[in-house]
């Protein structure tokens, strides 16, 4: 069970992450997963730390700690960005 809502909030974090960094129509369902949950990993090994918290991905499921995740996975499209076009939009 808990699989299954790691999967929909990193979709939901993703999702955000994406409209935020306005690559929503380039990316998918399964990338908005991907970014959610790679972004909230990113979180919180960067940002959870600094705010005091832990992420969705180690159990915390509190505002900040979505609020870690949520940085982490703007952090990862930001970085996938630079890559991509040689610059953070």
């Amino acid at each position: 069970m808990s699989f299954i809502i790691w999967l929909i909030v990193g979709g939901i974090i993703g999702w955000l992450a994406s409209l935020i960094m306005k690559t929503d129509a380039q990316q998918g369902l399964l990338l908005n997963i991907v970014v959610g949950i790679v972004g909230s990993f990113l979180g919180g090994w960067l940002i959870a730390p600094l705010l005091g918290t832990g992420t969705v991905n180690s159990g915390d499921f509190s505002i900040m700690g979505l609020v870690a995740s949520l940085i982490g996975a703007i952090i990862l499209l930001a970085i996938v960005n630079l890559f991509r076009r040689g610059r953070v939009r």
